[in-house]
This record gives structure tokens, C-alpha cells and sequence, in this order.
């Protein structure tokens, strides 16, 4: 039984884990790499559309021919997208594996315990408990703690970490309760699970504060949890299919 757990999460947690890595690398490496460019002062974020605009104006009225040829914007103003090392692709890529290989272990042993209390967990199933789980472990807390980029003020460490554990526990519980509970009384549990971690609200970094453009931010934030919810669903469709096949032979 041992062996067919570990078997399965660790099948399911390295081929979502590389799935991740490859979305990550697609669609949110580049917005990493330009927020580390605007902490380090690479590039510089300045006021906006209007500040660009009257910029845009003094220089036209400084220069000496308004046709000849020149660059267009400014270099200060406009971030290079960096691509990263093979070296940093390499551990972003194992990173993605071990945290992965780690969540499979989680819903592993998660529907393990379902199906010794005879609930059977299916292909489709697991796609649920995936979703289940990114739920908990991402979303929940992204509702407090977004991804951030680099240089964006944050509360302590061990504060956000307490908050972030407490929140995907209480996530997961409330959803166990609302997905396999029987009693109005357990569904008014989960909800009271599901509610009250953000009621009590999310450790406060006590003001704002960002040196890149918020398009840039908005942009990491969204595409992190896309690829978290793509990395979770294949996860969850893997170690279904996998325990159920291995529960079959």
C-alpha cells in the first residue's frame, strides 16, 4: 500500500512539476525577471501615461530636428526582458519538481484516506481534489498574501507563514466537509473554515509599496495562479489515474 502511494505521488508530482516549470518559463519567468530588474534599479518605473506624455513633449521641444532618426522611447523607461541562465532555468525547473513531487504526496495520502472510508476517487475525481487542493494551498491564501514580485513591502516572515498554514488547513477542512459531509451541521462548519481566516485577515505589511509598474505585478500575480491551477488539475487527473489503476491491478 506504501509503495503505491509513494509510486503514484511520485509519477503524478514530477510530471505536473516539469508542466509547471514549462508554464512557468512561458508565461511567468519574464515578469519575474522585470520586477528583479526594477528592484535593482535596471529599470526605472516613472509616473505613467502623463508623465510619459509631457516627457515625450520636453524632448521633442529640446531636440535640435525633430526628423531625424532616433530611438524609439527611452532606454531608462523601457525593460529589456531578461531570459535568465541555464543555471537558474536548471534549479527553477528542479524546484518545480520537488515542490510537486511534495503536493502529490499530500493528495496522495489525502485519497488514500478517502478510499479506506470507501469513497472511490476516479480519474474525474482527482481532477476535483486537484482543483481542492490548489484552492487551499494557492488561492485561499493568495486572497491575503498575492504573489508578489521582488521589492514589494511585506509583513514578517514567520507572521505570513502562520497565516498562510492556517489558511490552507482551514480551506481544506471546510472543503473535506463540504464535499463529503452529510449533516447541515458539518456544511456550517466548512463555511465557518472557509470564512474565517480572512475574516481575521491576513498579516498587515503596514503600507504599500512597489518600484514596478502595476500592469507588471497584476500580470505576475494572475499568471503564478493560472499556472498553479493547470499544475494542480494535471496533478489531481494523474494521481487518480494512477491510484485508481494501481487499486484495480
Amino acid at each position: 500500500m506504501i509503495q503505491r502511494m509513494m509510486a503514484s505521488a511520485l509519477f503524478a508530482g514530477i510530471a505536473a512539476g516539469l508542466f509547471a516549470a514549462l508554464l512557468h518559463f512561458a508565461f511567468v519567468q519574464k515578469y519575474l525577471l522585470l520586477g528583479e530588474q526594477y528592484e535593482s534599479g535596471a529599470s526605472v518605473h516613472f509616473a505613467g501615461a502623463a508623465g510619459a506624455a509631457n516627457d515625450a513633449a520636453t524632448s521633442a521641444m529640446n531636440e535640435p530636428d525633430s526628423t531625424e532618426a532616433r530611438p524609439e522611447g527611452n532606454a531608462q523607461d523601457a525593460a529589456v526582458v531578461p531570459t535568465g541562465t541555464f543555471e537558474r532555468n536548471a534549479w527553477t525547473a528542479l524546484f518545480f519538481g520537488v515542490l510537486y513531487l511534495s503536493y502529490g504526496l499530500l493528495l496522495v495520502a489525502g485519497m488514500a484516506l478517502a478510499r479506506r472510508f470507501g469513497q472511490r476517487v476516479t480519474p474525474s475525481d482527482g481532477i476535483l481534489w486537484g482543483i481542492a487542493g490548489f484552492a487551499s494551498l494557492q488561492l485561499a491564501p493568495a486572497l491575503g498574501l498575492a504573489p508578489n514580485l521582488p521589492g514589494i513591502a511585506a509583513a514578517e516572515l514567520a507572521d505570513r507563514q502562520l497565516w498562510w498554514a492556517a489558511t490552507a488547513m482551514a480551506t481544506a477542512t471546510g472543503l473535506a466537509l463540504i464535499a463529503y459531509g452529510r449533516r447541515p451541521l458539518w456544511i456550517g462548519l466548512a463555511v465557518v473554515l472557509l470564512a474565517l481566516p480572512h475574516l481575521v485577515g491576513a498579516p498587515d505589511p503596514g503600507g504599500f509599496s512597489g518600484v514596478a509598474p502595476p500592469e507588471v505585478a497584476a500580470a505576475f500575480a494572475a499568471r503564478t495562479l493560472g499556472v498553479g491551477l493547470a499544475g494542480w488539475t494535471l496533478l489531481g487527473w494523474l494521481a487518480g489515474w494512477y491510484g485508481n489503476r494501481a487499486e484495480r491491478s
